[in-house]
């Protein structure tokens, strides 16, 4: 195999920035924003969490997803743009700013309310969560929180432990067993998603060939890069979200 980099792509085209982005402008802008395939993923963590308790609550197991879809879905996202343009989208600082401002303040909110009716305990878990999402979307302390583990903790493990305790009122050793799981599967997403962005973002052209032993050659180019590694992102994602709804569904 030989990779040799050029100055200009050979498609003559900039890939997009990632496999959901839509068209550039407009409307478009802020569903490329909300990663929805990677926000469902996330989200599905709570729900998988929640699902664990002995006996669920479905109104704050609600009220937690909620609270996550809009501090992942929107806030994360938000402050993510506003830090160097990954999805390249034309929303305006201002917007992206207070975009993660209201859904992160209400995403808290939603916590609050909850904990004081329900555990106050829970409210402690509050500050975490802001902090994570602000520390890791903004490579705070020189990025020391931009880190293939902190994503893990942050968008694996955290969210399933808020789901199960928003639930249960506690959290045990079920509770880290299954964090466990969502970090792990974190990582792993995380490890396939970087070599992604790489060859989308940085890479300005591919030329090689495979030369595979009964001689024939294949072509070497960036989709032939990035498609298998995409294509277990959907799988995934996919299969997250519907174990967490197989879950929903045996605890009705």
């Amino acid at each position: 195999m030989t990779v040799q980099p050029q100055s200009t792509p050979q498609s003559g085209s900039r890939p997009r920035p990632s496999w959901y982005a839509l068209e550039r402008g407009g409307w478009r802008d802020y569903v490329t924003l909300l990663h929805l395939p990677y926000t469902a993923w996330h989200v599905s963590y709570v729900v998988i969490g929640g699902c664990l308790a002995s006996t669920v609550a479905w109104g704050r197991l609600g009220a937690a997803a909620a609270a996550f879809a809009l501090a992942v879905g929107v806030g994360a996202h938000a402050l993510d743009e506003l830090r160097g343009r990954p999805q390249r989208t034309r929303i305006p600082d201002a917007a992206l700013v207070g975009l993660a401002v209201v859904s992160i303040g209400a995403a808290s909110a939603i916590g609050i309310v909850g904990a004081l009716s329900f555990r106050a305990w829970i409210a402690l878990l509050v500050p975490v969560g802001v902090f994570l999402v602000v520390a890791y979307n903004l490579e705070l302390a020189g990025g020391r929180f931009h880190s293939d583990l902190w994503f893990a903790l942050a968008w694996g493990g955290f969210p399933l432990v808020c789901g199960y305790a928003a639930v249960a009122g506690k959290i045990g050793v079920t509770t880290l067993v299954a964090a466990a799981f969502a970090v792990a599967l974190s990582l792993a997403q995380r490890t396939l998603s970087t070599h992604v962005r790489t060859v989308r973002r940085r890479v300005s052209a591919v030329r090689g060939d495979l030369e595979l032993r009964d001689g024939s050659t294949e072509r070497l180019d960036v989709s032939a890069l990035i498609s298998p590694a995409e294509h277990a992102l959907r799988l995934l994602a996919a299969a997250t979200v519907v174990l967490a709804g197989a879950l929903v569904i045996a605890r009705l």
